[in-house]
């Protein structure tokens, strides 16, 4: 007969608590949701009724603020109750629903009420419900729901070579994607910490990414996962070296990323090329999808992006980094040279 001891007693309530704890979170976030977004509800329908509304409504969230966090505490002052009251307006009633149900369809309490506070600061709507349903699918954390949010990450993607599938992954994350949809121009690297630096390496470059690997994988984007760092490759006495190698789970394939400072060069693409050779002979198996090559490079060459394998858009890719959030306008100016170079002034 199988003796408990002290520890594994210990072990088993430890566990126990850990989870009713958990439990009592997602309960208490779910009614924190519902009770926002139905204060909202009653704040809008109620200033509707206003002649002056705009006053009114000023006046009536005053009123509000003070009643409230005499009687319940923090959390109820003007701008929370303004929060609450653009929830309602943001998230409205698109759907008939039960009489009995708290919440419209288009609201869902598997994120809390910190991510809707963020996605009430992303004013397009398309691009709110493609970050709320990106969250839900990718468990995003607040943190990581912020940081895509501010680093315009549905705006590049939609910037990207392919521009439709970046609604419908959102939608139908079953599906089988291609390269074009994961792969993004450009990245943004700005947790690396060399934006202050003028000279810096590849290989400091490098190391900066993989200290801040979590942050690097979400900026990567979906499904990836790190496998190997100088991956070395022996073929016939030469020595080849690949900076990093991810594996895409939704590709079903291996990512190979060359780091290049600089502006891209012919060199450079034949290097990746042969990269993606090797490992497709010695590293692919019968079950993962052709290996993807990417260069991430300071400053890309339109010409010979056109004019070489690149062109052809199957394996290798090159992508623009940046070591600094763009501002929306640099943003929007970087989209608008970027399609021109590749598809002309049409």
């Amino acid at each position: 007969m199988n003796k408990f001891t002290k520890n594994d007693i210990y072990k088993q309530i430890a566990e126990l608590i850990a989870e009713s704890r958990k439990q009592v979170r997602t309960a208490v976030n779910t009614t924190m949701v519902i009770t926002y977004w139905n204060i909202g509800k009653i704040i809008v329908e109620d200033e509707l009724k206003g002649e002056k509304r705009a006053e009114y409504g000023k006046e009536t969230l005053r009123h509000l603020s003070e009643k409230l966090t005499a009687e319940f505490g923090e959390g109820y002052d003007e701008r929370n109750l303004r929060y609450m009251r653009q929830f309602f307006i943001f998230f409205p009633i698109r759907n008939a629903v039960s009489s009995k149900s708290p919440l419209p369809n288009s609201v869902s309490t598997e994120l809390s009420w910190t991510h809707y506070r963020h996605l009430l600061k992303v004013e397009d709507e398309k691009a709110r419900q493609w970050y709320m349903k990106e969250a839900i699918s990718e468990n995003w954390s607040t943190r990581a729901l912020e940081r895509q949010i501010n680093s315009f990450y549905y705006e590049r993607l939609l910037s990207g070579r392919n521009k439709k599938p970046v609604i419908e992954e959102a939608k139908e994350n079953t599906r089988n994607l291609e390269s074009d949809d994961i792969l993004k121009d450009p990245y943004v690297l700005e947790f690396a910490g060399l934006k202050n630096r003028k000279e810096f390496t590849e290989t400091e470059l490098e190391t900066a990414l993989l200290d801040n690997l979590a942050q690097f994988l979400l900026e990567l984007g979906s499904g990836f996962s790190f496998v190997a760092r100088q991956k070395h490759i022996d073929m016939d006495g030469e020595h080849f070296y690949i900076d990093l190698v991810f594996y895409n789970y939704k590709l079903k394939c291996f990512v190979l990323i060359d780091l290049k400072r600089g502006k891209l060069t012919h060199q450079d693409v034949g290097q990746m090329d042969s990269y993606v050779r090797i490992f497709e002979e010695k590293f692919r198996s019968e079950d993962d999808n052709p290996t993807i090559g990417l260069i991430l490079c300071s400053e890309k060459n339109e010409t010979i992006a056109k004019y070489s394998v690149l062109a052809d858009g199957k394996k290798l890719f090159a992508s623009k980094y940046k070591l600094y959030l763009p501002t929306e306008e640099q943003l929007e100016k970087l989209m608008v040279k970027e399609e021109m170079a590749l598809y002309g002034d049409k």
